[in-house]
């Protein structure tokens, strides 16, 4: 069953100057999704986000968070999102504990509950016994930590991250993916990223903008099929010549990749596999696999920036 948006977006523009940084952007986020909002530097990712999360005042367009425009009702929007942007909004000389004490009364979270909301953040995040650490102290990935958890100590509706594992090492980048995927249980997510492994792992819708204009929207296995593969994996028993399989209609090319397996390229997918069966059965080669090569979501990315 599909949920009301928690956020929508609505035919959104905006330029700086004369020209145009982002162009007619549509997209909208449930209650318990994760979102990847995907495009290269100077795409317009970020243009989007400072207007959702307030910096930037549009004039073209609409954004609501649970139904309330952030342009004609700021205060009440913004307290309904959570953000921790590219360089998190730290403190080194602080504790963790005091950090988030601090960044909660900016909050307005109710002093009654404010305790209470310090202790459910550092545990949701996993900085519990680093709350007297000073924040300077910590490694990096416990400072993305504490950056989240500041983000969420207001119980948002809606928690936005922008490149949330940059510069982290690989087992922090690990760790720091979990704790974003727990989010997801609870809160919408719009995780900003160029990084195709961060979207495979982590989201369930993709929306891609390109020179400001908004290029693919969709499920993540979508944004895969959006650009169709035009290569074979054939397994044989018997290894063909590679020159048999060429003369084949509409076989571009035939590489051998091991002694018994050839990737099979093709200008047109229309019953390419039962022609290379066929024609293993005649030869007596015999086929133990045969699929159609899956791209890479960074190949898709290239193509798709491509049009």
């Amino acid at each position: 069953m599909k949920h009301k948006p928690v956020v929508s977006i609505r035919d959104l523009s905006y330029r700086y100057t004369k020209d145009w940084a982002i162009r007619d952007i549509n997209l909208a986020v449930s209650s318990n999704e994760i979102l990847g909002l995907l495009g290269s530097n100077g795409a317009g990712k970020s243009t989007t986000m400072n207007i959702l999360c307030g910096v930037l005042s549009h004039k073209h367009g609409e954004v609501t968070i649970n139904g309330i425009d952030i342009r004609k009702k700021p205060l009440e929007a913004k307290k309904l999102l959570g953000f921790l942007p590219q360089k998190a909004p730290l403190y080194p000389e602080f504790t963790v504990q005091d950090y988030l004490k601090f960044t909660g009364q900016l909050r307005q979270v109710p002093a009654e509950q404010l305790k209470g909301a310090i202790e459910y953040v550092m545990e949701r995040c996993g900085i519990t016994h680093f709350r007297q650490r000073l924040i300077g102290n910590l490694s990096g990935g416990y400072q993305q930590r504490v950056g989240i958890a500041q983000s969420i100590i207001h119980k948002p509706l809606l928690v936005v991250l922008d490149e949330p594992t940059n510069g982290l090492d690989p087992v922090q980048v690990l760790e720091v993916r979990k704790l974003i995927r727990e989010l997801g249980e609870d809160h919408a997510v719009i995780l900003s990223t160029h990084i195709m492994s961060e979207v495979e792992a982590l989201c369930d819708n993709v929306t891609m903008v390109e020179q400001g204009k908004l290029v693919f929207s969709g499920t993540l296995e979508a944004y895969r099929n959006q650009v169709r593969t035009n290569t074979l994996i054939v397994k044989f028993n018997q290894a063909p010549d590679v020159a048999e399989i060429s003369a084949l209609e509409n076989i571009s090319h035939v590489s051998q990749i091991q002694s018994d397996r050839f990737r099979i390229e093709f200008s047109d997918e229309n019953g390419i596999s039962e022609r290379i069966q066929r024609l293993a059965g005649k030869k007596l080669w015999g086929i133990r696999e045969i699929y159609f090569e899956k791209q890479s979501l960074n190949d898709v990315f290239a193509k798709i920036s491509e049009n």
